[in-house]
């Protein structure tokens, strides 16, 4: 199952990555950053199809896939 890393240090809450995943994997955290904004969190990795959209249009790079 792929790995998802979200720094979250460098997440500015832009939602990019939650509205551009194909699998919708990836929703709204609940828990504010330490900068204030809400960054996303994994939600059913079994449905990722590891093509790295998230971190490809993340814009702050604050993504990564891994295996």
């Amino acid at each position: 199952m792929p790995k998802l890393y979200i720094e979250e240090r460098y997440c500015k809450g832009c939602g990019i990555c939650i509205e551009f995943c194909p699998a919708k994997v990836l929703k709204q955290s609940k828990k504010m950053n330490s900068r204030g904004y809400f960054p996303p969190e994994s939600g059913e990795m079994q449905k990722c199809k590891k093509c790295g959209m998230c971190s490809l249009l993340c814009p702050d790079f604050a993504i990564v896939v891994s295996d």
